[in-house]
């Protein structure tokens, strides 16, 4: 989310899973569709019968996605930037990239500060000091701008501070020979697979690229993907049919938390939350709403105005009211830190922040931390120091149980030495609920409950209705010290114990409180009470309200359209727009305006997104006015103040505004570009006794954690089924990795890290191959993640994040999975 959004607007999949069928080349890396998404990589495979694409794999592993690819490059986990750098540099230096497209819709031709730059011995950029170890002066990481504030352009490409021309010279390090360095693998093969992966920088040519968790687990994971997203930005991929970035999804509703808030630092719809220093709503609205830096941009963030306060009337109804702000005092804001930056309170950040006891009590609902965040150690300890935690959940699972003799053990505690009240609250499954799943393509498809919940097993609205109510109850009772924030919530629903989830998308969706008249002509366009249907139909004045407006059009006057089930499509194309409703406005690719020339016209016929038929653009629903003439100048990057999508990110990114390889925060080897910085100049390590890392010496081994598609997390070890599929815990071993440890295929072994250690099954394998990495061998292996402590098979406390590290990306805050190092023993 955190690198889509910065780089086009948006943090969501650019097209769709039924599009991969229309692409020329398909690129897996950071991911492995065939095994994590199987019903949806039929689509990939549909490609290859029917178009004869090419499908290309790079990964630490030959998985089951590269058993049918037509190239495969093994590379060293936590490389991937370097390797996306080289398929950068490989572009432009053989005139590969979509030239046309490049100019029209990125900022290419956007000239930079003069004064940025980057130090290629020191691996920093401008800005950097190095007595604090941090950037302390990020103001040449933007564009010069002219006197009334729009940024300074040249056409041509051709000037020296061009966005452009600063990145060949960036990306010229990026040679094959230095990709093989780092990455481990030959020069030939990175050859063979850029050259099938650039070949669709033609109009008549298209290329996907499709990621997942191997991505987002790293340190550099942000700017990871955005290293990816100029790659497709170049070949001119973006927009298009058989195009795109797309971010396969790990769960069938992480899309639809992130769009609805689960992060803690957007509302729904992707509002900034307030700050503590914005003291009104006119302060937090002016501070977040961004300024065109180009003439005649849509910048449609303009809008926030209308949106915030349509969100502000659903959170608090007939009490949100223009004398107050429309409740606005009464809205949570992130707290400031002692030097003066905004509290963090991301995953890692909250249970470091609950070991050092600055908190009471944890509400964990369908989720498992001891188990999938990481240093499981760490997560157990701070467990130890709450008061109270409230777990909602299917199964009793190590969360709640850590209080257990085997699982305190791991932090030297017995269950005498822990205060902790837990509460354990079952919780109705997906299948025993209705509601909708919002999937990785961003359609919001309802589904239906098949039967009712077993025993005292609640939906998730019925414990949340309940606890609410309760509290609001002891609010009206007692007073307290805050009442009117939990007291004025917008509590309207007809089954006040239970909220019918139909009511609740209702509520999503929002409606007219009054008649609400064109902005233009002054006629009623909508009735006090009609559910909206555009995004322009919310207003700032309190006239409507919304609980999320990316999803405004979902549920309006004629009915629940995520329940649309037609199989209809004119395109031809796999758009299906009558099946389900898809965010934003139903529209199937993103920025879709990239997929015709400058006049309009497909730059494919066969692939058409959208096109120009001389009064409106028709085909998708358009990412542009739908009646604005090519001629006009609209960017095709709405949701950027830009107008068009960044290869240079201009203070985006808290490590700089170009992706730059670095080395894990745990590394076998120094970073062969800059060895005196070599990990990300931005991490920030945590400081508890538990947030420790290994040094080569004593961890040689780089190590990594993936899935099967035979679990789903660390849900399915309580299904016999399941179980009897994969019934414990292994690790994959090179053969000849396996071969100098005298271990044999079967044999137990133990991964140890500085964190902790774990045993299992060796799986001796050629799947993953010694690698050549700065001259050195070095071996890599790997293990699934879907064992524990509690559940059926033989799970014998085989978690996988005992051994993981407390490290994060500084601008997501994800943690970085993949690419640690650990030592390899037989039991």
């Amino acid at each position: 989310m955190a690198s889509l959004a910065a780089t086009f607007g948006r943090g969501a999949m650019t097209n769709g899973w039924t599009d991969i069928r229309n692409a020329d080349v398909i690129v897996a890396m950071g991911g492995n569709p065939a095994e994590n998404h199987p019903v949806g990589f039929r689509f990939v495979m549909d490609a290859k019968r029917k178009r004869n694409a090419r499908f290309v794999v790079v990964d630490p592993r030959f998985n089951r996605s590269a058993a049918v690819a037509d190239c495969f490059v093994q590379i060293r986990a936590g490389t991937d930037i370097a390797f996306l750098g080289g398929l950068i540099h490989h572009t432009l230096a053989n005139n590969r990239h979509h030239a046309e497209y490049v100019r029209l819709f990125t900022n290419a031709s956007f000239l930079v500060k003069e004064g940025f730059g980057f130090d290629e011995a020191r691996g920093v950029f401008s800005g950097w000091d190095e007595e604090k170890k941090a950037y302390t002066d990020t103001s040449t990481w933007a564009y010069e701008l002219d006197d009334r504030g729009f940024a300074k352009v040249d056409p041509t490409l051709a000037h020296p501070r061009s966005v452009f021309q600063i990145m060949k010279a960036f990306y010229a390090r990026y040679t094959p020979e230095a990709v093989a360095n780092i990455c481990g693998c030959s020069a030939q093969d990175f050859l063979k697979a850029a050259d099938i992966i650039t070949s669709t920088g033609t109009p008549d040519r298209a290329g996907t690229m499709l990621y997942a968790l191997g991505w987002t687990h790293h340190s550099h994971s942000v700017q990871l993907i955005h290293a990816a997203a100029m790659l497709q930005l170049l070949l001119g991929n973006i927009g298009r049919p058989g195009g795109g970035l797309n971010a396969l999804r790990g769960h069938a509703n992480i899309q639809g938390g992130t769009d609805c808030g689960v992060a803690y630092h957007n509302l729904p719809g992707y509002i900034p939350i307030p700050k503590a220093d914005h003291q009104s709503l006119e302060a937090f609205v002016k501070a977040v709403t961004p300024k065109p830096l180009r003439p005649r941009e849509t910048n449609f963030w303009s809008n926030t105005d209308r949106f915030v306060v349509s969100q502000l009337k659903a959170f608090y109804g007939a009490a949100a009211t223009p004398q107050n702000e429309f409740g606005f005092q009464w809205h949570p804001r992130l707290p400031q830190t002692a030097s003066g930056g905004n509290e963090n309170w991301s995953w890692a950040y909250i249970f470091d922040s609950m070991y050092r006891g600055r908190m009471d009590g944890f509400f964990s609902f369908g989720m498992n931390p001891v188990s999938n965040g990481p240093h499981s150690r760490k997560a157990i300890a701070a467990l130890a120091k709450l008061k109270w935690l409230v777990v909602a959940e299917n199964f009793e699972q190590e969360t709640a149980a850590f209080w257990r003799d085997d699982i305190l053990a791991l932090v030297d505690k017995k269950p005498e030495d822990v205060q902790t009240e837990v509460f354990l609250l079952p919780a109705a499954n997906f299948a025993e609920k209705d509601g909708s799943f919002v999937n990785s393509a961003r359609w919001i498809q309802w589904k239906w409950k098949a039967v009712d919940p077993p025993g005292d097993a609640k939906p998730d609205q019925e414990i949340i209705a309940r606890l609410f109510l309760e509290v609001r109850e002891l609010y009206a009772r007692e007073g307290g010290r805050f009442p009117d924030a939990i007291r004025a919530l917008n509590w309207w629903y007809p089954n006040a114990v239970s909220p019918s989830l139909e009511d609740v998308a209702r509520e999503i969706n929002g409606w007219a409180l009054s008649d609400i008249r064109d902005e233009r002509s002054g006629t009623v366009t909508l009735k006090a009470g009609q559910q909206l249907a555009r995004f322009l139909d919310a207003r700032a004045d309190g006239t409507t309200l919304s609980g999320n407006w990316l999803y405004i059009g979902m549920y309006t006057d004629a009915g629940n359209l995520t329940q649309r089930r037609s199989f209809a499509d004119v395109s031809g194309l796999g758009r299906y727009p009558e099946w389900a409703f898809s965010w934003p406005a139903n529209r199937r690719i993103l920025y879709n305006r990239c997929s015709a020339d400058a006049e309009g016209r497909p730059w494919d016929s066969s692939r058409a997104g959208i096109q120009w038929n001389g009064q409106r653009w028709i085909g998708d629903v358009p990412d542009i006015a739908p009646d604005s003439p090519p001629d006009a100048g609209l960017g095709a990057f709405m949701m950027l103040p830009e107008g068009v999508a960044r290869l240079f990110v201009p203070g985006q990114f808290v490590e700089g505004p170009w992706s730059e390889h670095y080395e894990p925060a745990e590394s076998p080897v120094p970073n062969a570009l800059h060895p005196s910085q070599s990990t990300n100049p931005a991490l920030r390590p945590f400081s508890t006794e538990f947030d420790v890392l290994g040094k080569p010496d004593e961890y040689p081994i780089v190590c990594t954690t993936y899935r099967l598609t035979e679990h789903f997390h660390y849900w399915t070890k309580h299904n016999p089924y399941n179980v009897q599929l994969q019934p414990e815990f292994f690790v994959e071993i090179p053969e000849e990795l396996a071969l100098e440890k005298g271990i044999a295929n079967g044999d137990r072994v133990r991964v140890s890290s500085a964190r902790g250690s774990i045993e299992g099954r060796a799986m001796t394998t050629r799947r993953l191959k010694p690698m050549n990495v700065g001259g050195r061998t070095t071996y890599q292996i790997g293990f699934p993640i879907h064992w524990g402590f509690l559940g059926r098979g033989q799970q014998r406390g085989s978690l996988a994040n005992l051994v993981t590290p407390t490290v994060v990306d500084p601008n997501s805050f994800a943690p970085e999975y993949k690419g640690f190092l650990v030592k390899l023993e037989k039991v």
